[in-house]
């Protein structure tokens, strides 16, 4: 037995969740169903990313605290997670007292180990605000193709502002012209990680997909830079240090530091103890896995490793980064000027939650972009989850010969080696998060079973009174569906929890498992229903 950490990337609490993060995320979830039924312990975590810029630029805008958005997303997003069945074991705020205090603590043993130190050095000071100004607060020339751009990246070309480029600018706050200043910020020394990230990276490798690595790599390749640890900010978490009262801790540091804060909130909530998940005593198998999208990807596979070396303890460093790329919609780049980010609220209330998590798995981002359509999304749920699976269960749990009961027969041993080769080759491919393979694996068990039921003609045999042959036949549809439950819980745990409780089946277990004859069976109302052309938001 494992003890597994998943930990989700926490959502910006800025703008309605979408399609497109579900599918950076649901890999968590699927991971976490499955290690579940393995039999491993497992704590998936996660939460809401309450501070930084964006949030207080939108508070001013709207005359809103910080606090109330940040609020009223939160509250959207645990709403949306709940809907859609992630079985969180805690999903939390970095704006709590208990996250706030956990990284203060990170901050002050950095401090003691040698790794935090202050730095002065010019920074944009808008007079008229009577403060310094970042990135996004800075309007500026870019450098590479003259377009005027907020200054964390052109909008144009897509360059990334160095500090020297916001030096002349003027403040998106208040329009007036910035000016140079000295600024003494604390500074993480991230440049002399640079050795054992390196060796991280080669050991972790094979684990992660193609743009982590190459991401990661060229990272490492141009070298490692020190970055800022404090901002000029009132809305965020407090610096533990004298002199920084008029500053915050930089959201980049804290928000992955909830990775830690999450497990030892849960910990202490269930009398656990949150060293036995982090940290590596040579023993158990423990496993991280970090699941995200393709931005986020040095965050997770430098940054925050590096956080674990700078504390000098023992902790278990990610090993498994899984990183999405891009949801596309109408083969369009997501956009809310367009209006088509697909967000979750709508898309929940007007379709099967297991239908949207299919579609995210099926067809998502997994290695490369792909492109959401209403057409495409119709297609699948009809021709796949209806035809296929839907049909199947329907078919041999309602024949009408059974009045009730699971016939006494024997079960083919021919589709048996299938399921147990099923839930082999589907646990491979999952413990490589390769879940798009793992589900169309699991599908094609749900063919092998719609292709012996066609093919022995249970209604046949029943009307020709084979009562042997015809109990043999259903027998094995119903231990096939059994195990189906099992199979395909971590892709769509609403449907096969429906036929579970059906089934009175209590558990998910990952190997072969049957029901006894004679079990009454009842009648199964249709697990989904067709989608048509009326059928878009």
């Amino acid at each position: 037995m494992s003890k597994i950490i998943i930990g989700i990337a926490w959502t910006y609490a800025n703008s309605d969740i979408h399609l497109g993060h579900i599918c950076a995320y649901i890999g968590g979830d699927v991971l976490a169903r499955f290690h579940r039924a393995r039999g491993d312990e497992v704590l998936m975590v996660s939460g809401t990313d309450c501070h930084g810029t964006p949030t207080t630029e939108r508070a001013i805008r709207e005359n809103r605290t910080p606090e109330s958005i940040v609020n009223e997303y939160h509250k959207q997003y645990v709403e949306v997670f709940e809907k859609l069945g992630m079985s969180y074991d805690i999903y939390t705020m970095t704006a709590t007292p208990y996250h706030a205090k956990s990284v203060q603590d990170m901050i002050l043993l950095l401090k003691k180990n040698g790794y935090i130190y202050e730095k002065t050095e010019p920074a944009s000071f808008c007079p008229q605000c009577g403060k310094f100004v970042y990135d996004r607060e800075v309007e500026v020339v870019c450098p590479k193709c003259g377009e005027v751009s907020k200054g964390d990246q052109c909008g144009k070309c897509d360059y990334v502002f160095l500090p020297q480029d916001l030096l002349k600018g003027k403040c998106r706050i208040c329009g007036g012209k910035t000016e140079i200043r000295d600024n003494t910020n604390l500074y993480f020394a991230l440049s002399k990680f640079g050795p054992q990230l390196k060796k991280h990276y080669e050991t972790c490798k094979q684990f992660w997909r193609k743009n982590t690595v190459n991401e990661t790599e060229k990272f490492l390749r141009e070298g490692l830079l020190d970055r800022a640890v404090t901002r000029d900010l009132n809305w965020g978490i407090k610096v533990p240090l004298d002199g920084y009262d008029d500053k915050r801790i930089y959201v980049w540091i804290e928000a992955v530091w909830g990775y830690v804060s999450a497990v030892q909130r849960y910990c202490d909530e269930h009398n656990l103890d949150w060293k036995d998940w982090w940290f590596d005593d040579k023993k158990t198998d423990r496993r991280v896995y970090l699941c995200h999208g393709k931005d986020n990807i040095v965050f997770h596979t430098i940054i925050f490793p590096a956080l674990l070396l700078a504390t000098n303890e023992p902790y278990v460093l990610p090993s498994h980064c899984v990183s999405t790329e891009f949801l596309n919609v109408n083969s369009e780049k997501m956009s809310k000027s367009k209006g088509n980010g697909l967000p979750m609220i709508p898309m929940l209330n007007k379709f099967d939650p297991d239908s949207l998590r299919y579609f995210c798995i099926a067809c998502g981002p997994e290695k490369r972009d792909s492109n959401f359509t209403f057409a495409d999304f119709h297609a699948l749920h009809n021709s796949e989850i209806v035809n296929k699976f839907g049909n199947f269960v329907n078919r041999t749990l309602n024949f009408k010969g059974l009045d009730g009961v699971l016939p006494v027969g024997k079960m083919d041993t021919h589709i048996q080696k299938q399921i147990e080769f099923t839930y082999k080759k589907v646990e491979e491919k999952l413990l490589k998060a390769e879940f798009k393979d793992a589900l169309s694996l699991a599908m094609n068990l749900v063919d092998v079973g719609n292709k012996y039921y066609d093919e022995h003609q249970p209604w046949i045999l029943f009307s020709n009174e084979d009562k042997a042959e015809f109990n043999n036949v259903i027998y094995t549809c119903v231990q096939l569906i059994v195990n189906l439950t099992n199979i395909l819980d971590p892709f769509i745990p609403f449907s096969v929890g429906k036929i579970r409780k059906y089934l009175k089946k209590k558990d998910v277990k990952w190997e072969y498992q049957t029901i006894e004859c004679g079990c009454k069976l009842g009648k199964i109302d249709p697990l989904f229903t067709r989608l048509t052309d009326k059928d878009v938001l």
